[in-house]
């Protein structure tokens, strides 16, 4: 052996060889192919990973993993890794489990082994109670390994179900995510897509143009904004890589680390009392007109991360902080619709209170609803039994419920929204709620059908009627008197009287009776 020969048996050697296929495993993705992402304003696996955990925090698993196939020539590459990294690492010094496919290695699509990685750190966070992260930049099933790739899809669905309301499962869809792929994002609890950059569908646009006839390009078939606006398949519609994971980091401030943790707690700032006084000069006199009711949550709670924002805007769901404590937001838009349910409306509601109710974040309501839209296409389509999976997640959820109605409550729709006999433990009105069968407009033609026709001044009787309807039933003082809202509180003393209630509410206990589980119309 001559001086410049190192012994490959020696414990030098043999570290750095290991460092060097540490080195062949973070660059395994070709330079090329790295541009080329880059190319296509994508980051790596890598870079994301980096951008979404702690500096310094990320301990990767299986980075020397590599494809057993030897069909089609595959064993002639062997990257390390297989196309996904996997690991874990906190997030705000919380801790996660994170997978992200990389594109840069075989199109990051979906074999074996990389299939195993994925289930092995899902388990991981499954056993150890965490959050786990999914990045999806995938060309699909590798067709090269056949039915396996399918058997691993089916493995991680499997494991997206059971780890369902027991630990948070994150979304972050970052390029294409096509065929069965699309499944395990649509199991988790909330998906984040890129605009321009992310796309989700079953079959692409040539299997459709071929099956169907139908036209239809990448993005309008299954873009970020048609998920968001469209099918309300996606929960955000990020501007840029870097605002989905920012997204993602303020999502995650509000969940817990599994079903049996306590939520996070905060500092929090006194909320100014000029914003609560506005809140009394908020309803407009007119009950046929508009506001906005992003400014009555915002005035109450602290730090509001709207979910959903552009699908179904009749209803606003999200999350807030009430004291620094983390609680879900429902409510009715008067801005879109007057406010009115739908399916996409009660669906939506309904998945966001289920999810509340699976990590223990108790649910504010605000209630302006002049009742269920109407129409055959809503018929049609199943308002009825849809519509029902609203009262389903409400008369379900154990969690603490506190409900304000601001305005309008008529009809089924009120009984709908967090109503006491739906389970609310707590529920006010403002002076300005009208609780009724229906409004004084349509009660009026109703009740006095015969009399207006034989009215010699119709107009002026129908507003006489309206007003004395309005003064007996359209009020919160009859539901008060029944006990069906707990208090009638002034706008302004809105905020004070939330935090009281969620104060009272924290050691609340609820069961159901003992079952399997029930039975959701869906």
């Amino acid at each position: 052996m001559t001086d410049t020969q190192i012994d490959p048996h020696t414990t030098a050697a043999k570290i750095a060889d290991l460092r060097h296929r540490m080195d062949e495993a973070v660059h395994a993705g070709s330079a090329r192919a790295v541009e080329k992402q880059h190319a296509r304003g994508k980051k790596t696996a890598r870079e994301r990973i980096e951008l979404l955990l702690d500096p310094g925090s990320f301990v990767e698993l299986d980075e020397l993993a590599r494809h057993r196939s030897t069909a089609f020539g595959l064993d002639a590459t062997r990257p390390y890794g297989d196309g996904v990294v996997t690991g874990y690492g906190t997030v705000d010094g919380r801790q996660v489990c994170v997978f992200a496919q990389d594109f840069t290695v075989f199109g990051g699509s979906l074999g074996e082994v990389f299939g195993e990685k994925i289930v092995k750190v899902m388990d991981l966070a499954l056993k150890i109670g965490c959050p786990v992260i999914g990045i999806n930049d995938s060309g699909g099933a590798r067709i090269q390994e056949g039915v396996v790739s399918l058997g691993l899809y089916g493995e991680i669905f499997m494991r997206n179900v059971r780890a369902s309301g027991v630990i948070p499962q994150i979304s972050l869809v970052m390029g294409p995510c096509a065929g069965g792929a699309v499944y395990s994002p649509a199991l988790t609890d909330f998906t984040v897509m890129v605009d321009q950059t992310s796309h989700m569908f079953i079959t692409g646009p040539d299997v459709i143009k071929t099956v169907t006839g139908e036209d239809v390009g990448f993005e309008e078939l299954g873009g970020a904004r048609t998920h968001n606006a469209t099918s309300g398949n996606a929960h955000y519609l990020a501007s840029s890589e870097e605002d989905a994971i920012e997204y993602v980091q303020a999502l995650l401030s509000f969940l817990p680390s599994n079903n049996l943790d306590e939520v996070p707690a905060y500092p929090f700032p006194a909320a100014p009392s000029e914003a609560d006084l506005e809140l009394d000069t908020l309803i407009p006199d007119s009950a046929n007109q508009p506001y906005d009711m992003h400014r009555v949550i915002e005035t109450v709670v602290e730090d509001f991360l709207e979910v959903q924002a552009l699908y179904a805007q009749n209803i606003v769901v999200g999350f807030g902080r009430v004291e620094g404590r983390p609680v879900g937001v429902v409510a009715n838009q008067p801005m879109h619709f007057a406010g009115c349910l739908d399916i996409a409306a009660s669906e939506k509601a309904a998945r966001f209170v289920r999810t509340c109710d699976a990590f223990n974040l108790p649910v504010l309501t605000f209630v302006d609803v002049p009742g269920f839209l109407p129409g055959t296409g809503q018929e049609w389509d199943g308002i009825i039994r849809r519509g029902a999976k609203l009262i389903y997640a409400y008369a379900e959820a154990t969690v603490p419920k506190v409900t304000v109605i601001t305005r309008k409550a008529y009809g089924g729709a009120y009984d709908v929204m967090g109503s006491k006999h739906l389970g609310a433990d707590l529920n006010f009105a403002w002076p300005t709620a009208q609780i009724a069968v229906m409004g004084a407009q349509g009660a009026v033609n109703v009740l006095y059908r015969s009399e207006l026709a034989s009215a010699a001044d119709p107009a002026s009787l129908r507003t006489q009627l309206v007003e004395e309807y309005e003064d007996t039933l359209a009020n919160p003082y009859v539901a008060a008197e029944r006990g069906y809202v707990d208090s009638v509180i002034e706008p302004s003393a809105t905020r004070v009287q939330v935090v009281r209630a969620l104060r009272t509410l924290r050691t609340k206990r609820d069961s159901v009776p003992p079952r399997k589980h029930g039975n959701i119309p869906l």
